[in-house]
């Protein structure tokens, strides 16, 4: 199915509704998908004639981008898109820097990128470009784009490559001082896979870059399956994701704040007095919705990590291990991420950290930094695997899902700062592809996200503040 981005598309009625609450969640099926408990969020969602998206009524969206649209430097739109960030270039226009999740040792995701199917356009690309090639000399398909939106004619601008020759692109994260950090969700090597180089860092990507920038891997914040990242404005720490059942939650002290390939410390997250504690609730509950931990940090040693190792070595120094860490999105004083595989049901937690008064400095012991076990998924009708995530202007979040069931579609959730979660959006084109990327306007107006499958990215209009509470 084909969608012309310039035309704006409005639902129509029916009557599917969602809202639960979080903590005790009671949710029924019947038909295609009924819910309970609904108190909060938009009201009944309406459906789409076109198939693609159900939003609650008084809501549209517009598809702005489609994979294997031909952008301004001659090369297609990739496949995959994920993480995304939105970012003010004045004067109505804002630059999204979309990841996409092409990972580099699958013969399918290189027909997937900017060289086309039958690679058709890759000479347009030079290797030296790009951070990696395949051993035939031909640039790896993962990496970033920046579409360029005007927010007041509603239309797309231009789109560019901006990031080449890096692989499985999955999230990432915005900085204060204007960049995209675009994380590598793999840790592949030239041993075990068609790739010249390692894989596994972070690499940063200037919003205002209008053509490709240069592809230099932020050793220092570590190489392990990088999910997402969010720095705190106030201090410059970064705190990172990862995507693995046994991962770890990972702090980056830098020693430039703002300047991040200056180098810095790289740190992962304990419970105080609880060495090697376990935060998932898969197996054993170790804590409840609504408790707290006091946290410390352990420094970590070669972070390089050519063994893939960096996890389980942290974790055997006494770091607590995390469900999937995905989705991380810095608000207010406190930072909010996703466990995607979190709870007894492996269907999802959001955690909340609220970092020292000096955290990092000298004192942080006496006045440490403290994580909340904020949500747990209690039925996959409530919260099926969380997985991006960002904070409305409103104060509630948006939490992107990443199920590939066949009987339970995708939703965008929000979710109130009581933990109540709604339904803002469900994806009903064939294939029940996970939302990434959701992400605000500058002017809180818009919210942009990316449908994985088939490849699209879309900007969400509706009244936003009249949100039940």
């Amino acid at each position: 199915m084909l969608f012309d981005r310039r035309r704006l598309l409005a639902a129509a009625p029916t009557a599917l509704a969602f809202s639960g609450l979080a903590r005790h969640a009671a949710a029924q099926a019947a038909g295609e998908e009924t819910y309970v408990n609904d108190i909060v969020g938009y009201g009944p969602l309406v459906r789409d004639p076109n198939r693609l998206l159900d939003l609650p009524e008084g809501f549209t969206y517009q598809v702005i981008s489609q994979s294997g649209d031909t952008m301004d430097d001659g090369l297609f739109v990739p496949g995959q898109p994920d993480g995304m960030g939105c970012f003010d270039l004045g004067d109505g226009r804002v630059a999204l820097v979309r990841n996409h999740e092409l990972k580099g040792s699958s013969a399918l995701h290189r027909n997937l990128g900017p060289g086309g199917f039958h690679q058709e356009r890759i000479g347009l690309l030079d290797p030296a470009k790009g951070y990696d090639t395949y051993k035939d000399g031909r640039p790896l398909p993962g990496g970033t784009t920046t579409l360029v939106y005007d927010l007041e004619a509603r239309r797309t601008v231009s789109q560019h490559l901006s990031l080449a020759g890096t692989s499985t692109n999955c999230c990432g994260g915005h900085t204060p001082w204007g960049s995209w950090l675009s994380c590598e969700e793999t840790e592949q090597t030239p041993a075990d896979s068609d790739v010249s180089r390692p894989h596994g860092f972070i690499f940063e990507v200037p919003a205002r870059a209008s053509g490709l920038v240069d592809p230099v891997p932020l050793k220092a914040m570590g190489r392990f399956d990088h999910e997402a990242v969010c720095i705190d404005p106030r201090t410059g720490v970064a705190y990172l994701t990862e995507d693995k059942n046994d991962g770890l939650f990972y702090r980056f002290i830098p020693t430039t704040p703002g300047r991040l390939a200056d180098g810095g410390r790289l740190q992962a997250m304990a419970f105080k007095g609880q060495p090697g504690a376990d935060t998932r609730n898969q197996d054993a509950r170790a804590w409840a919705v609504g408790d707290w931990r006091e946290v410390v940090w352990i420094d970590l040693e070669d972070v390089e990590s050519p063994n893939a190792d960096l996890r389980m070595r942290g974790h055997a120094a006494g770091a607590a291990l995390v469900a999937r860490g995905e989705g991380i999105f810095w608000g207010d004083g406190e930072l909010y991420m996703t466990a995607t595989s979190g709870g007894p049901l492996r269907r999802g937690q959001i955690l909340r950290y609220v970092p020292s008064p000096v955290e990092g400095q000298r004192g942080e012991a006496r006045r440490p930094g403290r994580l909340q076990l904020f949500v747990e998924s209690a039925d996959e009708k409530t919260l099926n695997m969380g997985d991006n995530i960002t904070i409305a202007p409103w104060g509630h979040l948006v939490v992107c899902e990443d199920n590939y069931s066949t009987d339970t579609r995708n939703h965008l959730k929000g979710v109130t700062p009581e933990g109540e979660v709604y339904v803002i959006g469900r994806n009903v084109f064939a294939g029940n592809s996970e939302f990434a990327g959701a992400v605000f306007s500058p002017d809180g107006e818009v919210l942009f996200v990316n449908i994985m499958y088939p490849g699209i990215t879309l900007a969400i209009r509706g009244p936003w503040t009249s949100v039940r509470r």
